[in-house]
């Protein structure tokens, strides 16, 4: 018996999207982590990058359980001294809407050399338009039950 280990040329990436406002925020983000790294392909191969492509439409209206629109804070620093910024769910939310599921979804990723080309291949929206329908991208649903 041989051990299967992917090669870069043996990679093919398939485009999904993912309507966020249908499941939890951190339910979305899971799912759209497990794509991007090809976890359910059956070449996954550690090293290599099997992940497919994301689009993520409704950014802007993700769904959110508890008080976590007041509660979950964001945090950024200047490099200052006294430089540390902080803002809820609901200010990102209004100002950037895209950086909600973004900053979930890089946390649930494994830091290593393949995390900013994996990124790469997310793509949010805040509406409900996309420019990728030339790609064909396959709806896929969060939601229990699905694929």
């Amino acid at each position: 018996m041989t051990t299967y280990s992917a090669k870069p040329s043996d990679v093919t990436s398939k485009w999904y999207v993912i309507y966020a406002a249908e499941a939890p925020l951190g339910r979305t983000a899971t799912k759209i982590a497990t794509l991007l790294t090809g976890k359910g392909k059956p070449q996954f191969t550690q090293h290599i990058d099997c992940g497919d492509f994301v689009v993520v439409i409704n950014a802007a209206t993700p769904k959110v359980t508890g008080s976590k629109m007041e509660d979950k804070m964001y945090y950024r620093h200047s490099g200052y001294p006294g430089g540390l910024k902080e803002a809820a769910l609901k200010d990102v939310l209004t100002n950037t809407p895209e950086r909600a599921i973004y900053d979930a979804v890089r946390g649930m990723l494994p830091v290593n050399k393949l995390r900013d080309p994996r990124l790469a291949r997310l793509k949010i929206y805040a509406g409900a338009e996309h420019n990728h329908a030339a790609q064909k991208p396959e709806a896929i649903s969060v939601t229990k039950g699905s694929k």
